[in-house]
C-alpha cells in the first residue's frame, strides 16, 4: 500500500516539474479561446429604393456613381473613396472645398437637367457597382431605373430626398453603402437643423412676422423660382416666396418673368443667385424702381462649392435655411451662422474653413455692400 502511495505521489512530481519548467513555479493552464470563424459576405443582397423597387446589388459596395451634381453633393460627404467619377466639374472656386485626391475623377455626365446626358461608355469603364439617384422622382423614374439597369448590367437605384426627408435618405445611403455611422452623423445634422429652422418658424409665423421674398436668377436677374417647386423648398420653409405661378417651371433656371411682375408683387426682400445680376442693379434705373433694390433690401446667395439655395437643390440647402435665418430673423435665432457654417464644412467636406473664407462666401449675403 505504502509503494502504491510513493508511486503515485513520484508520478504527480513529474508531472509538476514538466508544467513548470525551468522556473520551479506550476505553469497556468488555460482553456484555449474557440477559433472565430468570420462569416464571408454574401454575394449579393435585395436593396428597396424609394421607389419600392427590390434590386440585386453585390453584398459589398466598394464603387459608386452618381446620376447628377445632387446626387453628387449627397454621397460626397458619406462615402468619396467609394466614387467612380462625377456628375460634373468643380469650378476652381468649388474645387478647393474638395479633396485633391478626388478632383482627378472623371466625368460621367447626368441623367436629369440640360447639362448633358450620362456617358454610358464612360459608365462602363468606371465598373461601378451601383448607379445612385437622389433627390425628387421623376414621373418616368421606375421605367427609367429599369431601363439602365438592363441596359448597362449595372443596377441603378433612386432615393427620394427633400428638406424634410434628407435624414432619411441618409440613413438609406448609410443601408446601402455600409456606412452607417457616418450617414447618421449627417443625418442627424440634417435633423437637429430642420427641427431647429421649424421651432424659429413657428416663432416667426406666431408675431406674423415671415418676410415677404423673390428669388431672382439669370443673366437679367428676371427669373425667379417659383413657390411649390422642388427647387423653392428652402425658400417657401423660410419666406413668403412670393412667386405664385399656375405653371411651375421644374428646371433650376425657374421661371422667366418681367420686372413690371417684380414690381407687382413687391418683395420686401430679394435674394440674387450666384452669377446673376446682384452686382449690377446698384446701378440699373430699371432695377432701382424696385423698393427693395432702391432701400438696399437684397444680398446675393453664398456660393461654395455650390450656391446655398439651389443650383442643385441637395444638401447643402440646410446652410441656405441656416443663412435666412439670420439674415431675415435675427432676433428669432439661437445660433451663431458662422459658428453652423464652419461646423458644416467639417462635417460634409471634411474641411476647416478660415474666418477669412467665412467672410468670403458670405461677403453679399449679410450685409449689401453696394447700398453702404
Amino acid at each position: 500500500m505504502k509503494k502504491r502511495t510513493f508511486i503515485r505521489i513520484l508520478v504527480c512530481c513529474l508531472a509538476l516539474t514538466l508544467l513548470a519548467g525551468c522556473g520551479g513555479t506550476p505553469a497556468a493552464t488555460s482553456t484555449p479561446a474557440p477559433t472565430e470563424v468570420s462569416t464571408p459576405a454574401p454575394e449579393t443582397r435585395e436593396f428597396t429604393d424609394s421607389c419600392g423597387r427590390t434590386v440585386t446589388l453585390p453584398g459589398a459596395i466598394t464603387k459608386i456613381a452618381v446620376s447628377g451634381p445632387l446626387t453628387q453633393l449627397y454621397v460626397l460627404p458619406l462615402a468619396p473613396e467609394m466614387m467612380v467619377g462625377f456628375a460634373s466639374d468643380f469650378s476652381e472656386d468649388a474645387a478647393r472645398f474638395i479633396p485633391d485626391e478626388y478632383l482627378s475623377l472623371p466625368n460621367l455626365g447626368q441623367l436629369y437637367g440640360g447639362k448633358g446626358t450620362m456617358n454610358l461608355e464612360a459608365l462602363l469603364a468606371a465598373d461601378p457597382d451601383v448607379v445612385i439617384d437622389v433627390g425628387e422622382a421623376k414621373d418616368t423614374i421606375v421605367e427609367d431605373m429599369d431601363n439602365l439597369s438592363e441596359q448597362t448590367g449595372i443596377p441603378f437605384v433612386h432615393i427620394d430626398a427633400t428638406v424634410a426627408t434628407a435624414p432619411e435618405a441618409y440613413r438609406l445611403l448609410g443601408d446601402l453603402t455600409g456606412k452607417t455611422e457616418k450617414a447618421e452623423e449627417l443625418a442627424s445634422f440634417c435633423q437637429e437643423t430642420l427641427t431647429k429652422m421649424t421651432d424659429i418658424m413657428a416663432q416667426v409665423d406666431g408675431d406674423d412676422a415671415r418676410k415677404a421674398l423673390l428669388y431672382c436668377l439669370g443673366d437679367k436677374g428676371i427669373n425667379v423660382i417659383a413657390k411649390g417647386s422642388f427647387h423653392g423648398e428652402t425658400i417657401d420653409m423660410m419666406a413668403d416666396n412670393l412667386a405664385v405661378l399656375s405653371d411651375v417651371a421644374s428646371s433650376g433656371m425657374g421661371n422667366e418673368v418681367d420686372l413690371e411682375q417684380i414690381l407687382l408683387w413687391n418683395p420686401q426682400v430679394i435674394i440674387f443667385a450666384p452669377e446673376s445680376v446682384y452686382a449690377d442693379v446698384s446701378a440699373d434705373p430699371s432695377w432701382q424702381n424696385v423698393p427693395a433694390i432702391s432701400s438696399g433690401d437684397y444680398y446675393e446667395t453664398p456660393n461654395g462649392p455650390y450656391g446655398w439655395l439651389s443650383s442643385p437643390p441637395s444638401v447643402q440647402r440646410y446652410l441656405g435655411m441656416l443663412w435666412l435665418g439670420t439674415l431675415l430673423y435675427p432676433d428669432y435665432v439661437d445660433y451663431d451662422l458662422q459658428t453652423e457654417v464652419t461646423r458644416y464644412y467639417q462635417l460634409f467636406y471634411d474641411y476647416d474653413l478660415t474666418g477669412e473664407q467665412y467672410a468670403e462666401l458670405t461677403a453679399n449675403a449679410l450685409q449689401n455692400e453696394a447700398a453702404a
